[in-house]
């Protein structure tokens, strides 16, 4: 069964930039022992856009679906003990799901 990649693109003000950043910075480790995962990067954008990237793949559909409904959906209802919601850093995000069919890494001598 090959893996899946899921990418949110994240629209994101350039004034709202760091706060993101920090947001996933502080975050580290939340999805890291997440059964099925495989792969996570945030990928800020270099140019002509305010478009962010955050890339995860999983070992199936079934493990990011549980991460879902179990972990990422508690993190983001908790902003802490008594903590005031935060405000979204994002202006709007769109989900895109993919299935890898091919892969390849640097080659090893």
């Amino acid at each position: 069964m090959p893996s899946v990649v899921k990418i949110n693109v994240l629209t994101v003000p350039e004034e709202q930039r760091e706060v993101l950043e920090k947001r996933f910075a502080s975050r580290a480790g939340a999805v890291e022992s997440s059964d099925g995962f495989e792969w996570f990067e945030l990928l800020r954008p270099v140019e002509g856009t305010d478009t962010y990237l955050v890339y995860t793949r999983w070992r199936s559909e079934e493990d990011f679906q549980a991460w879902m409904e179990g972990p990422m959906k508690a993190a983001h209802q908790r902003g802490g003990e008594g903590a005031p919601q935060q405000k979204p850093a994002a202006s709007g995000s769109t989900l895109w799901s993919f299935e890898v069919v091919q892969q390849t890494g640097p080659k090893r001598d």
